[in-house]
């Protein structure tokens, strides 16, 4: 009997729970993985691939940027910067930009901004209210304002200075304002992604507002997942008719190039001068090109109209289909960032979408979200549901696991 060769060991660190394929090449919403079989991807690499993969329009733009310039060093004005920073102030009413590299740096730059805020108010200890279920990244700072044990766990002491209320709750962060007189800031999230797609509602966003306003606190709302259109319009937090202070950015606003922003409205936008906060690669030409680009291209495509038209029936489609079976909670969400919840944990599920040739995420332990390209079609949404309703249909006829 022959035996089978003992696999290398991974020179990579043990981080990711990874599925068993790798992925090879890309065309609008349909991946293919290294033994060729296609998959439908409903997973936009969590929220980033904006305009799928290999878009016409941005391929060219980024083969010409790689031909000028990648990187060069912040000492330099880079003109990119600037065009990318006035468009977005353009789109959110905001005023002042700084570009760093991913959400998580995005969100650590707000969170030294409301520090330094507190501070330069004479608060020797400034707070900074978050929430439960949170998800703000994994350094330490935003490890701590994350409102999810399993992720912190290990990794104490946590960084002070936080404030934990649940979501949607006015009497909690009302609470807290008469009774805690460092606080700052609020902080969060439009809708929480890794929480399991979960909205803050508009009322409550307008609530928040007011009492920063009376409180003198910065209103910082993360718009890493669930802003760049996804919602169908620009920023989440627009569909409350409200301003943020400080806006975090991130995942989608690159397609698919590194990428994050913190966007500020005149009560923040010059509280960082310089030798407070900087970033080797961040603002880099291309980086900056590819942001640039993806906001031209949504507007010339009418991806904002899209996302809300081809969200709406993808959500209607799941809930004729799953919303009165027994073993499922709710489905929620806005535009193309919807979640599934059922009644226990389905992580199973992963796997089997995607020997069913469909890319999702299993996000709170019980939550399936699809956070697909905005240039999903109508009918790329129908195969969405054609593939994963029979799968989450299969999964809740089965006995729960003990």
């Amino acid at each position: 009997m022959t035996t089978q060769p003992t696999p290398a060991p991974s020179p990579l660190m043990n981080t990711y729970g990874r599925l068993p394929i790798a992925l090879s090449h890309g065309q609008g919403c349909r991946v293919w993985d290294t033994e060729g079989r296609e998959y439908l991807d409903a997973l936009g690499g969590i929220a980033v691939n904006t305009l799928g993969h290999a878009h016409p329009k941005l391929v060219p733009a980024l083969q010409e940027q790689v031909a000028k310039l990648i990187h060069c060093s912040n000492y330099y004005q880079v003109p990119l910067q600037e065009r990318l920073g006035a468009r977005l102030a353009e789109l959110s009413g905001l005023t002042n930009a700084f570009f760093c590299n991913s959400g998580l740096e995005a969100n650590e730059a707000a969170l030294k901004i409301a520090r330094k805020f507190g501070h330069d108010k004479g608060i020797d200890f400034p707070e900074v209210i978050v929430y439960e279920r949170a998800f703000h990244g994994r350094s330490i700072a935003t490890l701590s304002a994350t409102g999810n044990a399993k992720v912190q766990k290990g990794f104490e002491p946590l960084v002070e200075g936080f404030v934990r209320v649940p979501l949607n709750d006015v009497a909690a962060i009302e609470e807290v304002a008469r009774s805690r007189p460092n606080v700052v800031a609020v902080f969060l999230e439009t809708i929480q992604g890794e929480g399991g797609v979960q909205p803050a509602r508009a009322d409550y966003l307008q609530a928040v507002r007011r009492l920063c306003d009376e409180r003198d606190w910065l209103l910082m709302i993360d718009e890493v997942q669930c802003g760049i259109g996804r919602t169908g319009k620009w920023f989440a937090h627009q569909w409350a008719g409200i301003k943020p202070d400080v806006m975090p950015l991130a995942k989608g606003l690159g397609s698919g190039v590194p990428i994050g922003a913190v966007i500020a409205g005149p009560k923040a936008a010059h509280v960082f001068q310089p030798g407070n906060h900087g970033t080797t690669f961040g603002g880099n030409p291309l980086a900056m090109r590819a942001g640039v680009e993806t906001l031209r291209i949504m507007e010339e495509d009418g991806l904002l109209e899209n996302a809300a038209t081809v969200g709406a029936h993808l959500k209607a489609a799941l809930e004729r289909e799953l919303g009165a079976l027994p073993g499922v909670k709710e489905i929620r969400g806005q535009g193309l960032m919807l979640g599934i919840e059922l009644e226990r944990p389905c992580g199973v599920l992963l796997n089997r979408a995607m020997e069913a040739g469909l890319l999702i995420s299993v996000t709170a332990d019980s939550v399936v979200r699809m956070v697909p390209p905005l240039i999903l079609s109508v009918a790329e949404a129908d195969e969405i549901v054609a593939r994963l309703v029979p799968l989450i249909k299969a999964f809740l006829s089965e006995p729960a696991a003990a």
